[in-house]
């Protein structure tokens, strides 16, 4: 449907049988290839390119504007106010967190900050290495548990200075209902930070109005998975968090006096934003949002959950599959997981590459606590692999679809899927001595 938006969609690649066929990518969860349009705006913006700044001629006033000006399109994409919040421009949704995670410490103290079991290792490990930590669990399905989140909030008296939670699981797509868990942190006195890597391509989203008890305190996001490469994340935040103390990373960009013995910092965010800001980055990001908006974000939720439910339809009742999925289309965004018996997942993800050219990923997905659980690993096959690194790592095989991904992709990776389960012993042979399995 939404095809002809995204470079390069008709690649060949060769199977092992020397055969070129269609590249089908169905790793849109790790990152997108890049909407056309945000191409020929960084081709046609060459022109012009120059530092931010840190100039007064034509070339540096327009980069000035176009970077500045991207803050308030970023804003207005996740009904930020613009008095309120600030957007602080960095690598990645894992800069992001990690600068967050820096920010609060004299603001959250000794406070506990909870996260929860579904989370990527960029919205735990940042928490679990700078402030005491705590787990909100997930049920038999994978689902979070908001009564645990209740419990723990309780548990803890007052003590819970922030919740970070993902807005969408990159395992399961799972989505969490934000807006509710929202409104049980300001209950208890705490804030909530949403990863909203997953949740932002493929949804509508709002912060809500600051004195709402559903507004979001905090979001994090990158580009790279909104068909917009070059390197860019976004944070965004109440300015206020930055006023005191200085960033983590300071240097050049971040100052309005220096001597030897003072200086005085920037207002947020540029004190934020140390070097030469990444002005390519942040125009693919505007550009990619200007599309999805033109594109309108509910046709796109719509077209993805056709997708997503026509690909569970394919594959639910293929034999030996094992889903990691409950089914509820409307409740989680494009991404499915499965195993097949008599296969590891190494192995099934290099059939998939080599007899369809279909790019799958397989593994863990950089969340190996949420993997666990869905695996039901216990506690004494984790500590035999802590022990011996040397042993086959559990794991999943992923599909996750992009808008740009359509019906017949679908059915042929459904029809090898399901040849590949009446023939296991026949390509765990062929594929014995592939090097990625």
């Amino acid at each position: 449907m939404y095809r002809n938006l995204v470079l390069r969609v008709d690649t060949l690649v060769k199977l092992n049988n020397g055969r070129s066929v269609n590249y089908i990518n169905f790793d849109n969860a790790a990152t997108t290839p890049p909407f056309k349009s945000v191409i020929n705006e960084i081709v046609d913006f060459s022109n012009v390119y120059s530092s931010v700044h840190r100039g007064t001629g034509y070339k540096s006033i327009v980069s000035s504007r176009i970077y500045d000006e991207g803050r308030e399109i970023v804003l207005d994409f996740v009904g930020g106010s613009r008095d309120y919040h600030t957007v602080v421009f960095l690598k990645n949704t894992t800069e992001c967190i990690n600068k967050l995670s820096y920010r609060l410490k004299d603001t959250l103290g000794d406070k506990v900050v909870l996260t929860t079991y579904m989370e990527h290792h960029s919205n735990f490990l940042p928490w679990k290495y700078r402030y005491k930590t705590d787990l909100i669990e997930v049920d038999n399905q994978g689902r979070l548990c908001l009564e645990d989140l209740e419990f723990k909030l309780r548990l803890y008296n007052g003590k819970v200075g922030l919740v970070a939670v993902t807005g969408a699981s990159n395992v399961t797509g799972y989505i969490n209902p934000i807006y509710e868990i929202a409104s049980i942190c300001h209950k208890y006195g705490a804030k909530i930070l949403v990863d909203g890597a997953q949740l932002i391509p493929h949804s509508r989203f709002n912060m809500m109005p600051v004195t709402s008890p559903y507004h979001i305190d905090y979001l994090a996001f990158s580009a790279h998975k909104m068909y917009a490469p070059f390197g860019i994340g976004a944070l965004v935040c109440p300015k206020e968090i930055f006023e005191q103390g200085y960033s983590e990373q300071i240097g050049g960009g971040t100052v309005k006096f220096v001597s030897t013995k003072d200086v005085i910092w920037l207002d947020p965010p540029e004190k934020e934003e140390a070097g030469t800001p990444n002005l390519m980055g942040v125009l693919a990001l505007t550009t990619s949002i200007k599309t999805l908006q033109g594109l309108n974000m509910e046709n796109i939720e719509e077209y993805e959950r056709n997708l997503t439910k026509y690909a569970l339809d394919q594959i639910k009742d293929i034999p030996s599959l094992i889903l990691y999925d409950d089914m509820k289309v409307d409740e989680k965004v494009s991404i499915i997981s499965f195993n097949m018996e008599g296969l590891d997942h190494n192995e099934l993800a290099a059939i998939l590459a080599g007899e369809g050219g279909i790019a799958v990923r397989n593994g863990c997905f950089c969340a190996q606590p949420y993997v666990q659980r869905l695996l039901k690993i216990s506690d004494v096959e984790i500590e035999k692999y802590l022990r011996d690194q040397s042993l086959p790592r559990p794991g999943l095989v992923r599909i996750s679809f992009g808008l740009y991904n359509d019906f017949n992709e679908i059915y042929l990776f459904a029809y090898l899927l399901k040849n590949i389960s009446e023939n296991i012993n026949y390509y765990k042979y062929k594929y014995r001595n592939h090097p990625f399995c």
